[in-house]
């Protein structure tokens, strides 16, 4: 077509103001091949001034024919005019946004044949825009930012609204799909032409006028940018609450805005707002993790298969893994949200674990595990090992996780026993501020303090110091009674190797819980971190807690495994030096004493180390001798199980003669009275309690310590049960008690006595002692009866006569129905076992003789009055049975609120230990009223009487000692006048002491 000709219809279509006639003359042109250049840009410019705003229906029309014009030569020659066809999509963008806007201004359906009609302009307008370089256009820049604006804009409006035209949904998403790709491919052309490092540099002078357009260039592109990531994030926003139909866009938008900020080396984060994006996208994951919690927990016990699980957990995937993206890279904008980040991760943690428990979520846990919680970890894993973020920076993130508010913190609870389970929706209901002091997250705590520690291989040495510095919290936490309860019997999934060789497995949680810290130990050694686990290892070698204890020795039979020789050494020569000094005493050998608490720690690492380790540890102990301090040690060490099968041959004969020999000497004496008691308790007693604690471990190496070695102990035993019935004094009878015991398990395991003569007359005698007269009563003869139990086990090597005119076997009758009947549980087993045992070896037929009618055991479950005879065998038999079965722990509430409990006590037991020794470190003043203390007279407790009388006798048996060895040694003079003048002395003290005594009962 001519172009006088194409003036002409535009100058007739501008002059006409019937719309109708414009219509007419635009269709002639549609009609038309235009192929002048001139001609087309003509065209583009009366097309962009012909468009109009008006909304009324002519009007409409008439854009309408514009739309057609411009299709037919935009596919063909839109790069001539670009930036008329950019003006014109601008206004048509305009448009259909404002009309959408205004119901009632248009016909909804015509609103959208316009825009189905201008999508294919806007197709073709994106795709020459991006092939074209325009990044040196200045001119054209602008009118590119008004245009992606507006089809944002447009975007925004038409997803907005899209459940209302559902009849066109799928060709509105196909045009914001293309808006949304378009938009962002623009960006990264143009970011490709920008030199980041150099051109976004503020330059105030000496620019020359090319410099200066390119910086304006700079400018714009930044501007651009900056508003397609806000326009995009907007999107992203709406369509995540849009349902499944908006996937797609979900998808676009929200790449879009990560692969956007990734741009210009963190240049955008001025002109960004990249914290409320990363706050948004936690918001939009926990958003859908409480909505999946919710759904979950009403379900019953519906089983929930895999598919389903990812299907769930797969857009709250897409959330977490732009966010990491994002922090990624904008560390430094991320770290100032690390609070809303890690509460985050800490819920996700926390649901993982908490599906565990439900069997019918199984598959669920297992998803989360292996889709899920590896990418929320990530966001923590980041800001801790980022390289762009300082030490000092990432130590609040630690101490915000596991601070001594969290972790030591108590709540109040109605009920000890009280066992709530949490639902699955109340963890995503915990405010950031609250997040150290919640109980709903502690055990998601736990879980992600494993995580730190079991990733500790790819962390940065400055965090891996200071995860070794919250070892303590570590431990603070597993004493939590929910912790502690999950702990022994959760069974946890674990993703093992990387990449294609990724494995999951689900293991017992405490297993793991020690391989996790063992991993830590051997990354620690290699760093400076080693300085705080050493501390954290020495710290709690005393640990009160059971469980705790089992793993800090743990973890010490590891590192004495793996450790240098020398080092070990040394830190064994240390651990000797501190036994020595809490071993001071016999009293020291109590059960619960810190000697026997050090030295069954030191048992259980030693049993991990090698015979040279053993062997220089024992020879470091028994060095002195025969000490009274090496003999308490020595004692302790026995008590707790000492490996005496590790040691050197050679040693291990010296140590077994070295006790044989103690014990001999003490049971050579026919009789023990009250005289003799304080030195037998002091040296004799540590010769019982290590021959009794060593003849076990003895018996199983093949040693053999020989009969004539114990030939005179059934009559040691016969002198400590008189010395018992015959003292009045509770303080001696503590002791007695103790020896007999001792004696009794010596006996037990030492097969051969049941065959001696005197056998019977012990088993007279024990009779006597448990069932008859006021002895019968008493509570440190009752601390004998587990001894008793293992006393009488060992008759079934015993000939016994079934006869009731036998005095032996009526006795023997007795002492087991005196076992039999014990109501306490821990005795109750003790006596089935003896029993037990007893009766697959012994000759005897009528073991109904031996049971009670009224045995424990015999008692009706429900009434716990009525007994029942034959109740007792068959009980007796689920008993032996259950003995030998292998017990396998199943996840239960009933299980889970037992153990609630157990760890409720056991943690309010420490906290009370806890607090009498910060009073006593702390010298804690009492107030005392000395008016009224001068009034109230207190009478001194009898034990302080029954010492001083002790002394008193002391002192005369020594007085009088000196006297006859001073007539048979008489050239030592100097030495009797220097005993003599301390004997003055000691008894000096002593009157002193009995006046004062004397006082007190007047």
């Amino acid at each position: 077509m001519e172009t006088n000709n194409v003036q002409s219809l535009l100058e007739a279509i501008r002059d006409s103001e019937v719309i109708e006639n414009r219509i007419d003359l635009l269709n002639q042109l549609r009609d038309s091949n235009i192929v002048n250049k001139s001609d087309l840009v003509l065209l583009a410019e009366c097309l962009v001034s012909f468009w109009e705003d008006s909304a009324c229906m002519p009007q409409g029309m008439l854009n309408k024919s514009i739309l057609h014009i411009t299709r037919k030569y935009a596919d063909m020659n839109m790069s001539i005019c670009l930036s008329h066809f950019l003006a014109l999509g601008v206004k048509v963008s305009v448009w259909c946004g404002k009309n959408l806007l205004i119901e009632e201004s248009l016909d909804e359906n015509f609103v959208f044949q316009i825009i189905m009609e201008a999508s294919n302009f806007f197709s073709t307008t994106w795709s020459v825009l991006i092939s074209s370089n325009t990044f040196s256009e200045q001119e054209i820049l602008c009118t590119v930012e008004s245009f992606i604006l507006e089809q944002l804009s447009l975007t925004t409006v038409l997803i907005s609204g899209i459940k209302r035209v559902s009849f066109i949904a799928s060709d509105i998403l196909k045009l914001a799909q293309v808006v949304l790709d378009s938009s962002v491919k623009l960006c990264k052309a143009y970011s490709a032409e920008v030199k980041w490092g150099i051109d976004v540099v503020t330059v105030d002078e000496h620019l020359t006028a090319g410099d200066e357009r390119r910086l304006n260039s700079v400018k714009q592109v930044i501007n651009i940018i900056v508003c397609t990531i806000s326009n995009l994030y907007k999107l992203g926003t709406i369509a995540a609450s849009g349902g499944g139909s908006l996937v797609s866009i979900l998808n676009i938008s929200w790449k879009g805005v990560v692969s956007l900020l990734q741009l210009g080396n963190g240049t955008l984060a001025d002109k960004v707002s990249i914290g409320d994006i990363i706050l948004t996208l936690l918001s939009l994951a926990t958003a859908s993790l409480r909505s999946v919690a919710g759904a979950w927990s009403s379900m019953g016990e519906k089983t929930l298969d895999v598919a389903e699980a990812k299907r769930t957990f797969l857009p709250i995937k897409f959330y977490l893994i732009n966010v990491v993206r994002i922090c990624s890279q904008y560390p430094s904008q991320a770290l100032r949200l690390f609070k809303e980040v890690t509460l985050c991760v800490l819920m996700v943690s926390t649901f993982g674990t908490s599906l565990t428990k439900e069997s019918y979520l199984k598959a669920a846990s297992t998803t989360l595990a292996e889709f899920l919680e590896p990418t929320s970890f990530l966001l923590l894993l980041n800001l801790l090992n980022s390289a762009e973020l300082k030490h000092e920076a990432k130590l609040p993130i630690l101490d915000w996780l596991f601070t001594d508010e969290t972790c030591s913190g108590t709540e109040e609870i109605s009920s000890v026993g009280s066992f709530e389970k949490i639902s699955l929706d109340e963890i995503f209901t915990v405010e950031c501020e609250s997040m150290p002091r919640s109980k709903v997250l502690r055990l998601g705590r736990f879980v992600l303090f494993l995580s730190l520690l079991r990733s500790s291989p790819y962390l940065r040495e400055e965090v891996v110091l200071g995860i070794s510095k919250k070892l303590g919290c570590f431990l603070e936490l597993l004493m939590k009674e929910d912790v502690y309860s999950s702990v022994l019997v959760l069974h946890i999934p674990v993703i093992n190797g990387s990449g294609a060789m990724v494995e999951l497995a689900w293991k017992p949680m405490f297993p793991y819980v020690v391989h996790t810290l063992k991993t830590f130990m051997t990354v620690a050694a290699a760093t400076a971190a080693w300085t705080e686990v050493e501390l954290f290892l020495f710290t709690n070698f005393f640990h009160p807690h059971f469980l705790c204890w089992e793993i800090v020795i743990e973890l010490w039979c590891f590192f004495i495994q793996n450790a240098e020789t020398q080092m070990v050494d040394d830190i064994f020569d240390g651990l000797c030096s501190l036994f020595k000094s809490v071993a001071t005493t016999a009293s020291s050998l109590a059960p619960f004493s810190a000697s026997r608490r050090m030295a069954r720690s030191l048992c259980v690492v030693l049993m991990n180390g090698s015979q040279f380790l053993v062997d220089h540890f024992y020879n470091s102990v028994a060095c002195d001798g025969k000490s009274q301090l090496s003999s308490i040690m020595l004692a302790a060490l026995f008590m707790e199980g000492f490996p005496i099968n590790l040691l050197s041959d050679d040693l291990r004969k010296l140590a077994i003669q070295r006790v044989t020999t103690d014990f001999c000497v003490l049971v050579e004496n026919d009789a023990i009275t009250e005289t003799s008691l304080s030195s037998s308790v002091s040296h004799g007693g540590l010769a019982v309690c290590a021959l009794s604690a060593l003849l076990p471990s003895v018996q199983t190496s093949g040693f053999d310590i020989g009969v004539k070695n114990f030939s005179r102990v059934l009559k040691f035993m016969l002198a400590v049960m008189h010395g018992y019935r015959s003292s009045n004094s509770s303080s001696y009878k503590e002791h007695y008690s103790k020896l007999l015991s001792q004696t009794l398990e010596i006996i037990s395991n030492t097969k051969h006595l049941y065959a001696s003569d005197n056998i019977v007359q012990v088993v007279l005698e024990l009779k006597t002692l448990f069932s008859e007269g006021p002895s019968a009563s008493d509570i440190w003869l009752h601390q004998c009866k587990p001894a008793l139990a293992s006393f009488l086990a060992g008759l079934s090597h015993m000939e016994i006569v079934e006869s009731d005119d036998c005095m032996t076997t009526s006795a023997i009758w007795e002492l087991y129905h005196l076992l039999l009947r014990e109501r306490h549980w821990a005795l109750v087993h003790l006596a089935l076992s003896s029993f037990g045992y007893f009766a697959a070896r012994t000759t005897c037929n009528q073991l109904w003789r031996f049971v009670p009618s009224d045995a424990a055991l015999s008692l009706d479950t429900e009434t716990g009055k009525e007994a029942n005879e034959e109740l007792f065998m068959t009980e007796l038999k689920v008993f032996l049975e259950k003995e030998r079965a292998l017990v396998k722990v199943t996840l239960c509430d009933v299980e889970l609120s037992f153990l609630s409990r157990e760890g409720r006590r056991l943690n309010q037991a420490i906290e009370k230990l806890a607090s009498c020794n910060m009073e006593v470190a702390e010298g804690k003043v009492v107030q005392i009223d000395k008016e009224n203390s001068v009034k109230k007279k207190r009478k001194l407790p009898g034990e302080v009487h029954e010492g001083v009388a002790l002394l008193q006798r002391g002192v005369k048996v020594m007085s009088g000692a000196l006297a006859r060895w001073s007539q048979l040694n008489n050239g030592s003079k100097a030495l009797h006048d220097e005993l003599a003048n301390g004997i003055s002395s000691i008894n000096g003290v002593v009157s002193h002491l009995a006046g004062l005594t004397d006082m007190d009962e007047q």
